[in-house]
């Protein structure tokens, strides 16, 4: 299976990529005789809508259209998060099912994170229901700590074992180690054994990233031990973070008996194509460079990217490697669980909660409650000391049930607040804000609502355009004043108004340069603030979205009182006051994006 359509582009740049950007590359791909590529799902089918301003459903289209009809097009898939990061109701599922294949998806590849085998059950059997080939995953992973119980040959087997004793149909098998941490005679014995087990024309599939540059010696001992196909992908969204590249793959095969049913000649002109796409991106070289600490901190390819990105905007990535250092730790902690999304992400952002605020004291919601059961249960017992502070803090007990029931009934929510807002209820618009929803969050925010409503953010890894520097205006001014400056930006135009106050106290100049003001003199704050103000900032060096503001203008704050929220690395952190007093006014409401310096919101005291 050809992958740098979904895990390329997931893995690169968290799949904030512009569909027009890969499609000539896709059609490179097709006329070299490619007949089987990963297209949705995991973070291409969030990415789209939530950075990109795109429907996701649309991309899908797109590329079906490009192919035609005769070519395996392929999904992935979280079990009972789906193509969400939360659980979801067994009937968002068989949505999800219907559309993907509706927008012309062939093969499903679902895993669950726990490995829990009732999960891959329930949430295949939505697969199968829409007509889909149903790939049933066991997810492997290299533990940053010894065990002989889980996360070894005969633990993986194990599932497979179980599951073919179901009365579930099963089209085909993939070993999926989305971290490229397992160890190629782990591979070697995996794939041996799952073969033993799987009735004839069953094929076993494979899946890795070079992460750690194990990628084709993986590859080479599962097929030694009988695996019948493998993922690659091309350069320039290869090795590293991602699949090896065709070309090594077709390389290490020389003189054993195998090949491969791609033309790797062809791969040189796939890659100018893709390359010439992709000419505005800046590669972040952490996503494309290999690196062997990740067997101690196994997170996927798919991950690494977005969250790279994402320290790197909220002006945090001096901490990764401090990050890192934890990632054992959470690991141990919370039962081992496949270091795949959503499980990767609830690592990382516990490992990131316990640098930042110390360990424990923060729990993160989803690692909490992954800790707790709610997404089935996890291969090793949890810590009970962080079961029970996680209950403490989230207010939730222990849960031994189906995570399908106790997921929220997110399809009538979407349909509730589309018919408010006067939205169509297709079935596309409903799954596109039920798929966006996050228990507690403003739906003014929801991803679904801001795309169907024309206001979708748009984060692209773009590569900086150098302008030619140029004197700012100088002025100055003796009372308020607002000026509204025009920004296009990937064909959008929108109009700010910009606000500049005099400075308190001796008038010196004020320059109004790319929509900020500065003072050359006076004193800190504005005459309407009475030289009492005190501003509340983000507690992220870099950029960062307002999701909440829990004051007004008028209310009386104390020190300490959490006053807002901002989203970074797909979580919410509170913002405190930082002193008694009285909200004057709310400077960035939700979703404005705020950066160091921007305040939040001002207090007098």
């Amino acid at each position: 299976m050809f992958t740098p359509f979904r895990d390329g582009l997931q893995s690169c740049f968290g799949g904030k990529v512009r569909i027009a950007d890969i499609l000539p590359a896709v059609e490179a791909s097709v006329a070299a005789g490619i007949r089987h590529f990963e297209f949705g799902g995991g973070a291409r089918f969030q990415a789209p809508y939530f950075y990109v301003g795109e429907d996701p459903f649309d991309c899908m289209s797109r590329i079906r259209q490009v192919v035609g009809p005769d070519v395996d097009l392929q999904i992935l898939t979280r079990s009972v998060s789906g193509v969400t990061l939360t659980t979801q109701r067994l009937d968002a599922l068989q949505l999800q099912g219907r559309l993907m294949k509706k927008h012309g998806t062939t093969i499903d590849r679902n895993f669950d994170y726990m490995n829990d085998v009732d999960n891959l059950v329930a949430t295949g059997q939505a697969i199968v229901d829409a007509g889909m080939h149903h790939q049933v995953c066991v997810a492997l992973m290299g533990l940053p700590f010894q065990s002989d119980r889980v996360h070894t040959p005969e633990f993986y087997i194990r599932v497979i074992r179980e599951l073919l004793k179901r009365d579930i149909r099963i089209d085909s098998v993939c070993m999926k180690d989305a971290s490229g941490t397992t160890d190629p005679r782990t591979c070697y014995e995996t794939a041996r054994g799952i073969r033993a087990l799987l009735p004839g024309g069953v094929p076993l599939w494979q899946h890795t990233h070079d992460t750690a540059s194990l990628g084709v010696a993986c590859y080479m001992a599962g097929i030694a031990g009988g695996v019948d196909g493998i993922d690659l992908s091309v350069r320039p969204m290869s090795s590293g973070t991602v699949q090896p590249d065709v070309r090594s793959m077709w390389h290490a095969l020389k003189g054993t008996g195998y090949s491969l049913d791609i033309d790797h000649s062809r791969m040189d002109e796939i890659e100018n194509v893709l390359a010439e796409g992709l000419k505005d991106y800046d590669f972040n070289p952490v996503t494309t460079t290999p690196d062997p600490r990740v067997v101690g901190f196994p997170m996927p390819g798919g991950a690494i990217g977005p969250n790279v990105h994402m320290m790197k905007d909220a002006g945090i990535l001096h901490k990764y490697n401090e990050v890192l250092a934890e990632f054992p730790v959470v690991v141990k902690a919370g039962g081992a669980w496949s270091s795949v999304t959503p499980g990767s992400q609830q690592y990382w952002l516990q490992a990131f909660n316990n640098v930042l605020h110390g360990r424990w004291k923060k729990i993160e919601t989803g690692y909490g409650k992954a800790v707790l059961g709610y997404f089935g249960r996890p291969p090793l017992d949890p810590d009970p000391e962080v079961i029970r502070t996680a209950s403490d803090q989230l207010g939730l007990e222990p849960f031994t049930g189906n995570p399908l029931d106790a997921a929220p009934d997110s399809i009538d929510l979407a349909r509730q607040e589309l018919e408010k807002r006067g939205l169509e209820t297709s079935d596309e618009n409903v799954f596109l804000v039920a798929a966006a929803a996050v228990p507690g969050k403003n739906m003014d925010l929801n991803e679904g609502i801001r795309l169907l409503e024309g206001r979708s953010r748009i984060v692209l890894p773009l590569k900086k355009q150098e302008e030619p520097a140029s004197a700012p205006v100088m002025r100055t001014i003796t009372r308020r004043t607002t000026v509204q400056c025009e920004v296009v930006e990937d064909g959008r135009t929108r109009v700010f108004e910009v606000t500049v106050d005099p400075p308190e106290g001796p008038l010196g100049d004020v320059s109004v340069d790319g929509g900020r003001a500065s003072s050359s003199g006076g004193g800190g704050g504005s005459a309407a603030d009475d030289g009492n103000s005190t501003p509340v900032y983000s507690p992220f060096e870099g950029r960062v979205e307002v999701v909440n503001v829990m004051v007004k203008a008028g209310d009386n704050v104390s020190k300490g009182q959490v006053v807002a929220a901002v989203e970074a690395l797909k979580a919410n952190h509170d913002v405190k006051s930082p002193c008694d007093g009285v909200v004057l006014r709310v400077d960035a409401p939700p979703g404005t994006e705020v950066s160091a310096g921007q305040p939040i919101l001002t207090i007098v005291s």
